[in-house]
């Protein structure tokens, strides 16, 4: 029994060590590399649309995020990036819509409809700014999205700054909570391994 015993403290003294680990890696991870607060573009990351094709709750806040962003004159240009990764509507194209239909114009849109994750996010959204002579960039994501993207970031060449949307209201305090430990963790074995071989990512071309 004091074998089981010690056996059960050092398992719970290991799990907590990695939790203590990946939150602290987590919460370390810089949000911008400039300190500019205007931006030769917006960028709104993808997630999928509702099975109808509206647009998600979270898919929503970012969107509206993004254009509250360009409202306020922190960019003159939005791009919205993301495929069908998940189901059959292509997520920039529904965030698109919904930005037209809150009075964007829509020369200000650049819809980017080839990413599957959010390297290629990043990846195809860079290509389109160096097509631009853009430079520089504000990315708005869900909360706990963003230091992952920051990591991302951190392999391109350009300046740029992550910007938190809203939580969905109808999200609850658990979901939050959820989306939070799967993405420290993420970034825990990120910061530890590094990214998997990719050619969307610079260090690997």
């Amino acid at each position: 029994m004091p074998s089981l015993r010690k056996l059960l403290i050092s398992v719970v003294a290991f799990v907590a060590l990695v939790i203590a680990g990946a939150a602290i890696v987590y919460r370390s991870i810089p949000a911008s590399n400039t300190s500019r607060k205007q931006f030769d573009t917006i960028i709104v990351l993808g997630t999928p649309a509702n099975p109808d094709g509206s647009p998600s709750p979270e898919q929503r806040e970012r969107t509206l995020e993004g254009i509250r962003e360009f409202k306020a004159g922190v960019a003159p240009h939005l791009i919205f990036t993301g495929a069908a990764a998940h189901n059959q509507f292509v997520e920039a194209h529904t965030m698109a819509t919904l930005a037209l239909a809150q009075g964007v114009p829509p020369d200000a849109i650049v819809e980017e409809g080839q990413a599957q994750n959010t390297v290629q996010n990043i990846f195809y959204s860079q290509r389109i700014m160096a097509a631009h002579g853009w430079s520089s960039a504000e990315v708005v994501s869900s909360p706990s999205h963003l230091p992952r993207t920051a990591l991302i970031l951190k392999n391109f060449s350009m300046q740029w700054s992550t910007h938190p949307a809203p939580w969905p209201p109808e999200y609850t305090f658990g979901e939050r909570a959820a989306h939070y430990i799967v993405e420290a963790e993420y970034c825990l074995r990120l910061e530890i391994f590094g990214f998997p071989a990719t050619r969307f990512l610079p260090i690997h071309t």
